[in-house]
């Protein structure tokens, strides 16, 4: 099967490249950026560190077919949630709702196209946190960008925002690549979820979604970034997540990955001020012929910083994940506290997960742990359940269910374990989740937990 595939130059041209450009309008730096990224996507390797390039599982991707230019008719949507910003990516373009009392409070949205049309200071603004790629689906990622906003709550504003993002694939060999600059001011509180569905798949032919997200935090600004991927069994997703942490700053990736055919993520926080504080806590389940590969890279640089990685996927049938995190503590990154935990569970002979914690210490006065395993479902617990009436198949997910809730149960979301539970039973079950005329699967109204009642909301006391 591997010979019909075609070879990754036939995914993307340079013509097709500079088509796009032209019909987004795109100005010169612009232009340069996916010119060059293109260029790069011809010669970069698909993982840069040959230490795991036998563990990328990226087999049979063929998007030959992609068309990032596609238009169409807008996906039906709900009515949004009250007091909250939704943005919605699909095949019609983006489009932004924006409460007044927000806009009168001077929180900003740009679409890409005002970016496009804006001074070159703003362009600057946009691209700033960008990292040049180093690997050739990054390069692809940032070549075909044609989705994107820069959000920017200013300082001064106390109650806690809701940002709903909705990533809605609904043709045949879609393509969105989205980029998002979320700037928090000083003692800002956002809650960001960044939801990913498609429509029924099509009989034939592979979609992408790709999306890349810098967050900049101010002094004492908390945001939480909870990132729902579940789009049909034959999207290839590409996903690069980084952020700067300013003094007394608060920040929780979250990530629960569920559906795609291949699904690569890379999260680089920077603990730049200090007193900063993250939590990334991912979870996954794969089943069938699905691939993660997740990267996380927490890098310690101001003093008293504090962060904790904890990643947990269960694989059945010829599933595949390859889980990674890389803690790095700088040379004046004193009194540090750090940890990564990184778990999978086998549910069948076929599945594979790799987990590679690395700890870098370049300073004296730190704390730095790590943890990891790769094992099947442990038989004596199997046993147990049996002996209370369960059956065999009962058993396993309950443990599974259980093995992921752990992650999930750390979360500064209230209640986000029951939440997302749905979404995972129905992936559990065989199922797919689809967005349709009159079902859509979105997040609904959330609270980050201690927000409101305690002004020092914080994430694991433990780690103090």
């Amino acid at each position: 099967m591997a010979g019909s595939v075609p070879s990754f130059e036939e995914w993307l041209t340079l013509d097709e490249v500079r088509s796009l450009s032209s019909d987004l309008g795109d100005p010169a730096p612009i232009r340069a950026l996916r010119e060059e990224a293109h260029e790069r996507f011809l010669r970069l390797p698909l993982e840069p560190n040959p230490l795991y390039r036998g563990y990328g599982y990226f087999s049979n991707v063929d998007l030959s077919r992609i068309d990032p230019a596609a238009h169409g008719a807008p996906v039906t949507m709900p009515p949004p949630i009250p007091g909250a910003i939704r943005i919605v990516h699909d095949v019609a373009g983006t489009r932004v709702d924006l409460p007044t009392e927000l806009r009168d409070a001077g929180v900003v949205v740009r679409t890409l196209d005002e970016i496009w049309q804006g001074a070159q200071g703003r362009l600057h603004d946009f691209l700033r946190g960008s990292e040049e790629p180093t690997d050739r689906l990054s390069a692809l990622a940032t070549a075909l960008i044609n989705r994107g906003y820069a959000l920017d709550v200013p300082t001064g504003i106390r109650r806690p925002i809701r940002i709903q993002e909705l990533n809605l694939l609904s043709i045949p060999h879609e393509a969105l690549s989205v980029r998002r600059a979320v700037r928090a001011g000083a003692g800002a509180q956002l809650l960001v979820t960044e939801e990913t569905y498609s429509t029924p798949a099509p009989p034939d032919g592979q979609r992408l979604f790709a999306s890349s997200t810098d967050l900049d935090l101010a002094d004492r600004a908390k945001v939480v970034f909870l990132t729902v991927h579940a789009p049909d069994l034959r999207t290839v997703s590409i996903y690069r997540r980084s952020a700067t942490t300013g003094p007394d700053s608060r920040l929780a990736w979250l990530w629960n990955g569920l559906g795609g055919f291949r699904t690569k993520n890379r999260n680089h926080t920077s603990l730049t001020g200090s007193g900063a504080a993250v939590d990334d806590l991912q979870v996954f389940f794969g089943a069938g012929h699905q691939a993660f590969d997740s990267s996380v890279d927490l890098t310690h640089i101001a003093t008293d910083t504090h962060g904790q990685s904890i990643t947990r996927g269960v694989f059945r049938d010829d599933a595949r994940g390859m889980s990674r995190g890389l803690v790095r503590i700088e040379h004046e990154a004193r009194k540090t506290v750090s940890f990564i935990s990184e778990h999978a569970m086998l549910l069948s002979k076929g599945a594979r997960s790799d987990t590679i914690p690395i700890l870098e210490i370049l300073c004296r006065d730190v704390k730095a742990t790590h943890s990891t395993s790769v094992a099947p479902v442990d038989p004596e617990k199997v046993f147990y359940l049996e002996s209370r009436g369960f059956t065999e198949s009962e058993a396993v997910r309950a443990i599974g269910e259980g093995f992921l809730s752990y992650v999930l149960e750390r979360a500064p979301v209230t209640g986000l374990r029951d939440i997302l539970y749905p979404a995972l039973s129905t992936r559990w079950d065989g199922g797919q989740i689809v967005w349709g005329p009159e079902t859509f699967p979105g997040l609904p109204e959330l609270e980050v937990a201690g927000t409101a009642a305690a002004p020092e909301w914080r994430f694991d006391s433990k780690l103090r």
